[in-house]
């Protein structure tokens, strides 16, 4: 109990102005705002540990809008609404009257009523995916300026096409722990590196959130790809301003070997060309199905070339000491074991196994952190009477 006061006190120390906020991108918080929610996360989880509700709702709703498929991001949404009290009721537009022209503005206020948060995942097609997230969000203002809605839920951004920030901040909240600190971070270095996959269409929104995330820490941030596969360039041009500010570094480089060169933490990621992406939003919103099929074989054929980009034993050693962390988003492509060849190996994506499933594991908590901090006017205050009141999320 020592511990968890402890943490709270250090959220005291912290300025926000989270509430009432949607959380769509990383880098429009501060700083502090994004040491809250890595803290906050860590609060929830000692709650959890310790047998301690976290419930501060009596009633409402979170309503989930997955437009990708999704596995971690799906379960640990429903989990962290469910910690706090809420309610889980999935959006699934093939089953509403989205399916008959219904607008997003009258879709966005008829599921808010009584609905105090909104996740959203819209991340496969650029341009499309953030615009979508912010007109449901401009939608439930709307609602709530206009006493449609009685209380405005918040937007929680579960993957755009810009950013992940639900896992980037699970990232750096596994880190934070591995290194004994979110301020540890600063010097070490991140290898963010293309991988290859055998799948098409990967979206580019988790290297994207690293790089923009990591490069505010002070880490020494090497991004890797094979010259075609670059990421959108204002965020590129965004980590470098970044680590001008943060005393940290950013490179660019076309080899892996390089990239992983005395690397602390390693993060091999397939994703697919931002030429190939932005082509299939136009031939999706033409509805040109033959054309996304030719799309696909290109791409396919694209990352075919580039099978050695693998993480494996070999470039491992070249990391510090040969010790660096292997992390990933997963599902990780895993040589001989989900596919011919892939993103890692099966030596190595065993070796990380429970440092990788743990990483997931944090992604229930970050979620939680990012409602409560957006739904409690005084989160500190929130916390501490939870913590006071003691009771048991189970009592047997």
């Amino acid at each position: 109990m020592k511990i968890i006061h402890n943490e709270i006190n250090l959220l005291r120390e912290l300025t926000t102005e989270m509430y009432g906020k949607d959380f769509l991108l990383t880098w429009e918080k501060s700083l502090d705002e994004i040491k809250a929610t890595v803290l906050t996360t860590k609060i929830l989880k000692l709650f959890f540990e310790n047998n301690i509700s976290a419930k501060i709702f009596k009633s409402g709703l979170a309503v989930s809008n997955f437009r990708d498929n999704s596995t971690r991001t799906r379960f640990s949404f429903a989990s962290a609404a469910n910690l706090l009290g809420l309610s889980v009721q999935d959006l699934e537009e093939s089953k509403s009257q989205i399916a008959h022209g219904e607008t997003v503005r009258e879709t966005a206020n008829m599921i808010s009523f009584l609905t105090e948060v909104i996740g959203i995942r819209d991340d496969m097609y650029p341009g499309l995916g953030d615009s979508y997230q912010r007109e449901v969000a401009k939608a439930v203002q709307y609602g709530s300026n206009n006493g449609i809605l009685a209380s405005k839920p918040v937007i929680v951004n579960l993957q755009s096409d810009l950013d992940h920030p639900t896992q980037s901040l699970a990232d750096i909240s596994k880190l934070a722990d591995y290194f004994g600190g979110i301020d540890k971070l600063k010097g070490k270095k991140i290898a963010v590196s293309w991988a290859y996959s055998p799948s098409y269409g990967k979206p580019l929104s988790v290297p994207q959130g690293l790089i923009a995330l990591m490069s505010r820490l002070g880490m020494e941030v090497n991004l890797a790809f094979p010259s075609g596969y670059e990421l959108l360039p204002e965020i590129e041009e965004l980590a470098r301003e970044n680590t001008i500010k943060s005393e940290g570094e950013f490179t660019i480089c076309d080899n892996m070997e390089q990239a992983f060169a005395g690397a602390d933490i390693v993060y091999p990621k397939s994703w697919a060309p931002l030429s190939i992406m932005r082509t299939r939003t136009e031939l999706m919103q033409n509805k040109d199905f033959k054309g996304l099929d030719e799309l696909e074989k290109e791409c396919l054929a694209l990352n075919a070339k580039h099978q050695d980009w693998e993480c494996n034993q070999k470039n491992m050693k070249l990391t510090r000491d040969g010790k660096a962390l292997y992390m990933h988003c997963l599902p990780a492509d895993i040589t001989g074991v989900s596919c011919e060849r892939g993103e890692v190996s099966a030596e190595v994506f065993d070796k990380y196994m429970v440092d990788t499933y743990q990483q997931a594991g944090y992604k229930p908590f970050v979620i939680a952190a990012m409602i409560l901090l957006a739904k409690t006017l005084h989160p500190v205050d929130a916390l501490q009477q939870l913590l006071q009141n003691g009771s048991l999320r189970k009592k047997y």
